[in-house]
């Protein structure tokens, strides 16, 4: 995938995963330009839709600090999620019998990620949507896709890795939103209300 303005490599992972893969293959990238060109401008867009949606909607009664504290926390999960996530995952690679550089790894993880962070941008925003969430799970194709394309594992490797996959991201999410929200709700209860 050439370097296209991030709608257009969006537009691309979801409409075609395959075709995208294989491009993407071709001319694999650097975890450093995977982070910068792709990861980080969209949390970065999903933080300023929680701080949006948490300022106008959600928590209108609390000060603005307090929204922004919320944008920050939900850039940190993410970000923390995605990065962990395929560090971990190219750790367990050997479980598999594969061999994954942490470059492929983030880069599938990255990808894979994008239907849910595009769920996220909107029911961060319009807190009322939070069903539009289901459709995140278009990521775990993307993640096949990219799996049988960049790593091309044994059939018999390919289910386990993606539920090892799956599984990873969902603790490490977890885990990291429950510390950040007693931290964010702490900070701000202790300094600013």
């Amino acid at each position: 995938m050439t370097d296209k303005l991030l709608p257009f490599k969006i537009k691309e992972i979801i409409s075609d995963p395959v075709k995208t893969w294989n491009s993407i293959d071709s001319e694999i990238k650097s975890a450093g330009k995977t982070g910068n060109r792709f990861i980080i401008p969209l949390l970065l867009l999903v933080s300023l839709a929680a701080i949006a949606g948490s300022l106008l909607f959600t928590n209108s009664q609390l000060s603005a600090i307090y929204s922004v504290f919320i944008g920050i926390k939900c850039f940190l999960v993410f970000f923390i999620t995605i990065y962990a996530t395929a560090f971990i995952l190219k750790a367990i690679a050997s479980q598999f019998e594969l061999r994954i550089s942490y470059d492929i790894s983030i880069m599938l993880i990255a990808y894979s990620v994008v239907p849910l962070l595009l769920c996220q941008f909107l029911s961060r925003f319009f807190e009322s949507l939070l069903f539009v969430n289901i459709l995140a799970l278009y990521g775990l194709y993307i993640f096949w896709a990219g799996m049988e394309n960049l790593l091309k594992p044994p059939s018999n490797r390919k289910v386990p890795l993606l539920i090892a996959a799956a599984v990873i991201f969902t603790v490490i999410y977890i885990a990291a939103n429950f510390i950040f929200t007693i931290i964010i709700d702490k900070g701000y209860f202790i300094f600013f209300s």
